[in-house]
């Protein structure tokens, strides 16, 4: 395998074009590959996104840099494996009253599990990407992690958790110690075409981020025959909710219903398909158990060793001390409770220097003494 050889995940965007060129600069050989996952035409949303990933400027874009840097480009079609892994799961998630996490499945599945096999096709150690995070390795332990971008506001770290460590172990992250006003001078400095080129911001088959939308033209019979339940606020039922798919934990907004003052989704009930409503400081939970967990920088966690947890990619990573952590899932507890957690999310947990310690998938799990 070549030690040199490095596999670049080209989105057509600024970040993974400058990752490209740091690379190329670095005196790798790079070979750029975009990945086509999704379509317009299959996944619907606005027209005016028609330029984001995926799209046809966004693989001209991509290739336009490689030719630009003086390396190979192609695009590879990954479109049943990412429906397959991604967008079944996203729509299995909403149906069941959980909230999903599209990217974190997407970054251990495909553009990772997948591209490594690109990449071994290709006689290639190391996969690259444009993501905010930096990899470390530590040589005692012989364990590999995820380390937060040196850029706090565009560190992508809580979405890597998923990883495993052979997958970290061959992965090259370029933009870890840069800031994204360093990266746009960057893109200016190598003179490349994405230099200005907006952020996507939205999931990325979601375009419109209107989730009901996608639901409802991706599985129209399903969506058609959902059950509609009872609202239930302090024991009492106040109205009639539209069906389990279309409510996530913390939501305020379009519950269809007036109680003289803001009432929240404090819970998802699948079983019963009821949606308990609640007041704000009805969402807050100091207990989190997560299920299907990855250990990252350490396998094993002593009861009560103190963590940091972000329980969303905007959360702020905040004290928690373990109470319970095996191969089926850990439970912490949190000084300050934290609101709207919703199942079907990802907690993280990081140590006090931002170095990803594991991850798993938040779950309504009761705390059993």
């Amino acid at each position: 395998m070549n030690e040199n050889r490095v596999i670049v995940a080209m989105s057509g965007g600024v970040d993974s074009s400058v990752a490209a060129a740091l690379l190329v600069e670095q005196g790798y050989d790079v070979i750029g590959v975009t990945m086509k996952t999704w379509g317009f035409m299959e996944v619907g949303g606005a027209p005016k996104h028609e330029s984001g990933c995926c799209s046809l400027d966004a693989i001209y874009d991509a290739k336009n840099v490689a030719t630009k840097l003086g390396f190979p480009h192609y695009t590879v079609d990954f479109t049943k494996a990412f429906e397959s892994a991604v967008i079944d799961n996203f729509v299995d998630e909403y149906l069941s009253g959980r909230t999903p996490n599209p990217c974190v499945v997407c970054n251990r599945k495909i553009k990772w599990e997948e591209l490594l096999d690109k990449a071994n096709s290709l006689d290639a150690k190391y996969v690259a990407t444009g993501h905010y995070a930096s990899i470390y390795h530590n040589e005692e332990t012989d364990r590999f992690s995820v380390q937060t971008s040196s850029d706090a506001k565009k560190d992508q770290s809580y979405a890597l958790w998923g990883l495993t460590q052979e997958s970290l172990s061959r992965t090259l992250l370029p933009l870890g110690k840069f800031t994204k006003p360093e990266i746009r001078e960057l893109a200016e400095r190598f003179e490349l075409k994405t230099a200005n080129k907006p952020d996507s911001q939205e999931i990325c088959f979601v375009a419109d981020n209107n989730y009901e939308r996608f639901l409802r033209e991706r599985i129209p019979d399903v969506i058609n025959n959902v059950e509609k339940g009872d609202l239930v606020y302090k024991g009492e039922k106040v109205g009639e909710h539209k069906g389990i798919p279309f409510y996530t934990v913390g939501q305020r907004k379009g519950l269809g219903i007036a109680l003289g003052k803001p009432v929240y989704v404090s819970n998802i009930d699948h079983k019963t398909n009821v949606i308990e409503l609640g007041d704000k400081e009805d969402l807050f939970e100091q207990y989190v158990y997560a299920e299907e967990v990855n250990y990252l920088a350490q396998r094993y966690f002593e009861e009560n060793e103190t963590v940091f947890g972000k329980i969303r990619y905007l959360d702020t990573a905040s004290r928690a001390e373990m109470i319970k952590a095996d191969e089926s899932g850990f439970i912490v507890r949190f000084f300050e409770p934290k609101s709207a957690v919703s199942p079907g999310q990802s907690i993280v947990l990081y140590d006090e220097n931002g170095l990803v310690l594991a991850g798993g998938v938040i779950s309504k799990q009761e705390i059993s003494n």
